[in-house]
């Protein structure tokens, strides 16, 4: 075969980068409509189940439509928080669930009445303060780990998750398997009087995930284009030299870790408000290796990878509930996740940059392969 012919792969990538640079290169109000179209298509997925072709195709079954699309928004948006400090700033995490949990069981001290703090406090105050509480654990976890790298800082993180888990289930206060309910809804009425965010409809539920996930793109995309964005860059790529060069490592790394642990913080008080009950048993190790696959096999350091890869790991397990193999007949959503490993060995192997790589991941795994290619 000649050394021209196109692999699979090879035909993956040139057909993803001449769709990205078409786009590039229409007017600016092109992009803006193209933007705003698949934003107006977002928010009208709940309804999608209606459609006589396509709803019956793309609906999970066991739980319904727009609870499984809630459950989507906020794995998209750890994977989001998570693509800042592994896929931006190259630390890797595995404890990524401890600021989940802490953004959760901030909110359920704050508003439950089974909590000892006594407050009740409405969901809505409790927000940033939840908020306040998972960006100062970030510092707390990011200044001891500044000097580790690699496996080092993974274990240290994976420690931090596991303590957190510890403490709750362990401790009075945070009431272990027992866990807190009433955790109050947000706020909101509709016409007829009624509760907004009631425990019926997941859809309200689903379009403050996707308004949350939308902020939360502007801000960490206009970081990315930054000093900040750039210094995380230099980081990944060779810290000594980054600190050779006069990039304040110590202080971006911290940057990160902050602002990775306030998203996942977020996703956290997404969570509580919709569940209205939460216990130590949510946040187990296998939440933070499963948003880190989502990472991984989306596109690590791409923001429309994060949100591909952090649907993708919430839907397909929701999308094989009730589905039966054909020659067992077993429930194939008790092998979700054999499922789901076997997926990402095969993305992993076809397409080792994630199914949306980032322009400097791509160029990165490149340059890595024509290193190792035989002179």
């Amino acid at each position: 075969m000649s050394s021209t012919a196109a692999t699979p792969g090879k035909n993956g990538r040139r057909l993803n980068g001449n769709l990205r640079g078409w786009f590039a290169r229409q007017p600016v109000w092109v992009r803006i409509v193209g933007v705003l179209a698949v934003i107006a298509l977002a928010y009208l997925l709940p309804y999608t189940a209606e459609i006589p072709l396509i709803g019956p195709q793309i609906v999970t079954e066991g739980i319904d439509w727009p609870s499984a699309l809630f459950n989507m928004s906020y794995y998209v948006l750890l994977a989001l928080g998570l693509n800042v400090v592994v896929g931006y700033a190259g630390l890797l995490d595995l404890g990524y669930v401890g600021f989940f949990a802490v953004g959760a069981y901030t909110v359920a001290l704050l508003t439950s009445p089974d909590s000892r703090l006594g407050t009740e406090w409405p969901w809505l105050a409790a927000v940033p303060f939840a908020i306040a509480v998972a960006m100062i654990s970030g510092l707390i976890l990011g200044w001891p780990t500044l000097r580790l790298r690699g496996d080092y800082l993974a274990i240290v993180t994976l420690g931090f998750a596991e303590i957190i888990r510890i403490v709750a289930q362990s401790t009075e206060t945070l009431r272990g398997d027992r866990g807190f309910t009433d955790i109050p809804h947000p706020p909101g009425q509709q016409t007829d009087g009624s509760a907004l965010f009631g425990v019926r409809d997941a859809t309200p539920y689903y379009w403050l995930g996707l308004t949350v996930i939308i902020l939360v793109v502007l801000g960490v995309r206009n970081l990315d284009r930054s000093r900040v964005g750039r210094s995380w860059l230099a980081i990944r790529e060779d810290e000594e030299a980054a600190e050779i060069m006069g990039v304040r490592t110590i202080k971006y790394k911290l940057w990160a870790f902050a602002i990775g642990a306030c998203i996942g913080g977020l996703g956290g008080v997404m969570f509580a408000g919709q569940q209205g009950f939460m216990n130590s048993g949510t946040f187990v190790l296998q939440f933070s290796i499963l948003v880190l696959a989502g990472v991984v096999m989306g596109g690590s350091g791409n923001i429309p990878g994060a949100i591909l890869g952090g649907a993708l790991i919430s839907y397909i397990p929701d999308r094989l509930r009730g589905i039966q193999d054909p020659i067992f007949h077993t429930d194939l959503f008790g092998f979700r996740f054999a499922i789901f490993g076997a997926v990402i060995i095969l993305i992993m192997i076809f397409r080792p940059q994630g199914l949306i790589p980032s322009r400097r991941r791509a160029m990165e795994l490149k340059d890595r392969e024509k290193e190792a290619a035989p002179s």
